[in-house]
């Protein structure tokens, strides 16, 4: 969602991304919406878009699958016991949050609400409704309650600190750690996943349960979360406006670069696929 279908998180799809989406769908395409926001955070921009009710959403980075309409798809959690071995060793590094599978207040728990406003306030303020603080946060991780995801946000350079220290610890076995950086804002959000949990590889479930195969998949996206899931799609296309990194990555990789989400780089993209499709079937 943030930084390809949308130029940043307090935006809407724009008008031509909208019928593009809806293009690709009335072509026999499935449209599938892979992002690390929880569903919860996700459906609301979608709704009222004609998309089709069984549009598959793959969200908190993979742990779960649903369909826009709320039928459940997949679900992976994290171990209690391992959400709470995460808190004693990133709390000093950032806000840590943990997401559960459940609606209303309570889906998000975090023990230190100011700390959380200062790095990522808007997101705070979108989701107000859903959290709950709790002190100490290992209170809220009880065993046969598992969260579906761990977050810790902060600046960049420390949220790599942050990243570094999970890589020598006792739990880097124990979890996925996946980075999405926001360099023009100095922010960086590690999100912690139950073991091999990816989007590319809800991306792969995902396929082999609709029937598609991988040479016929296409992913689009900007950011450290959306590489595994360009690794195994058949064409990967990075966004325009994606870390010069990421760019590099992408044509020593092969994949093509989209127009900024501002431009509706998205769009542009389906937009060929369609063409394309309707042209075959001339």
């Amino acid at each position: 969602m943030d930084g390809t279908l949308l130029p940043n998180p307090a935006q809407a799809l724009s008008p031509r991304t909208a019928r593009a989406l809806r293009a690709a769908q009335q072509a026999g395409i499935c449209v599938a919406i892979a992002t690390g926001r929880r569903t919860a955070y996700t459906t609301p921009l979608l709704e009222g878009l004609g998309l089709r009710a069984d549009t598959p959403l793959i969200t908190s980075n993979g742990a779960v699958i649903r369909t826009l309409g709320g039928d459940a798809i997949d679900r992976c959690q994290m171990a209690s016991r391992v959400a709470r071995g995460l808190c004693g060793l990133l709390r000093p590094f950032g806000a840590l949050v943990f997401t559960f599978d459940r609606p209303g207040r309570g889906e998000l728990v975090l023990e230190d609400l100011e700390q959380a406003q200062g790095r990522i306030s808007l997101w705070i303020e979108a989701n107000r409704h859903a959290a709950e603080v709790v002190k100490p946060l290992e209170d809220a991780l009880i065993d046969g309650e598992d969260p579906i995801q761990g977050m810790v946000a902060g600046g960049v350079s420390r949220m790599r600190q942050a990243e570094e220290a999970l890589r020598a610890s006792e739990w880097v076995g124990l979890c996925e750690c996946i980075k999405t950086e926001y360099l023009g804002r100095d922010l960086s959000i590690l999100d912690l996943l139950p073991p091999g949990v990816s989007k590319g590889l809800a991306l792969e479930r995902l396929a082999a349960r609709l029937g598609v195969g991988r040479r016929e998949t296409v992913a689009i996206g900007d950011n450290w979360n959306d590489v595994e899931m360009l690794k195994w799609a058949g064409q990967g296309v990075m966004m325009g406006n994606a870390a010069l990194e990421l760019r590099t990555m992408a044509k020593m990789r092969g994949w093509r670069q989209a127009p900024p989400s501002k431009e509706d780089g998205v769009a542009t993209v389906l937009e060929v696929i369609v063409a394309k499709s309707a042209a075959v079937k001339v």
